[in-house]
């Protein structure tokens, strides 16, 4: 999924391209894209876009003089900028935006009709779609201890809650809490202050070092690769792989259609955190750290 640094960029891109431009019209490629009905999405032609912005996840166009389309991305959504009157790709093209100068396709790789689009009628229909989530960049210590406190729930949990920190996913957490030292399954509430200003230095330094990196892929264009996996990455996406601090193998532990991906190593003080499913299958068998982990691998024909 898109989360803040994309998004950013994602913004910064529209800013560059539509900002200012008059949305000649929008053409629906996907029956289950378009989430609102009133106002009629045909309200949005004709109108010009008088700012583009970041609400958690999502993409806001404001067009004059009070609409406000909203563009969700979910997981496998993906904006592009094509040469005026673009078709809608067969299959996988959701929606069209024309502008006299191009258009943006909105595009989903998945099948499960995740991501969608709204527009809305004011600050307060717009309103509606804030999570609530404080935005973690230029947060001050005491304000990012009291939000990461509020509830007692591991930190994997707590930094991925849109209630709690605005655009923070799956990737990025993986990342924030590799760089904090810290791990995925510890309560939130049991740290102390020497731990939680780790996680507060190591939020901000993540989340604008790869803005500034996806910014300077990008360059003056428009982000033409937004994914979840990137080979730059320390452990997201890269299980069994090395950490590049320690050389550890990355882990994984499962969970629904996600996954929290750690060096036990750096993390955990070398021990495996438990996979529910295949813990409870191996149960006896389930490596306690990683030198046993590392080891029972390195006993395998394949290993």
């Amino acid at each position: 999924m898109p989360e803040l640094p994309d998004v950013t960029v994602y913004v910064e891109a529209l800013e560059r391209h539509a900002a200012g431009r008059t949305l000649e019209g929008v053409r629906i490629g996907g029956p289950f894209v378009l989430r609102s009905v009133d106002p009629a999405i045909a309200e949005a032609a004709g109108r010009r876009v008088t700012g583009v912005s970041r609400l958690g996840k999502r993409i806001v166009l404001a067009l004059e003089p009070d609409l406000f389309l909203v563009i969700h991305l979910m997981i496998a959504g993906r904006l592009r900028w094509r040469p005026r009157g673009a078709a809608v790709p067969r299959g996988r093209g959701l929606a069209a935006f024309d502008f006299p100068h191009g258009t943006l396709l909105f595009t989903e790789e998945g099948k499960k009709h995740r991501a969608g689009l709204w527009l809305v009628r004011g600050e307060e229909a717009l309103a509606a779609h804030d999570r609530g989530g404080i935005e973690p960049l230029g947060l001050a210590l005491p304000a990012f201890r009291e939000a990461l406190t509020r509830e007692r729930h591991t930190l994997k949990r707590t930094l991925t809650d849109p209630r709690i920190f605005s655009g923070i996913g799956n990737a990025y957490s993986d990342e924030i809490l590799h760089a904090a030292r810290l791990s995925p399954l510890q309560l939130a509430t049991n740290l102390d202050d020497d731990e939680v200003a780790r996680l507060h230095e190591a939020t901000g330094r993540v989340l604008r070092e790869w803005t500034e990196r996806l910014r300077r892929e990008a360059g003056d264009g428009f982000p033409g690769k937004v994914t979840a996996f990137r080979p730059e990455m320390a452990v997201h996406g890269r299980y069994r792989l090395p950490c590049p601090d320690c050389g550890a193998a990355v882990q994984r532990i499962r969970y629904a259609e996600n996954e929290v991906n750690y060096c036990a190593h750096c993390q955990t003080g070398g021990r495996m955190l438990a996979d529910r499913a295949l813990s409870r299958l191996l149960r006896e068998d389930w490596p306690r750290s990683i030198d046993e982990w590392e080891a029972a691998l390195g006993s395998r024909p394949d290993g």
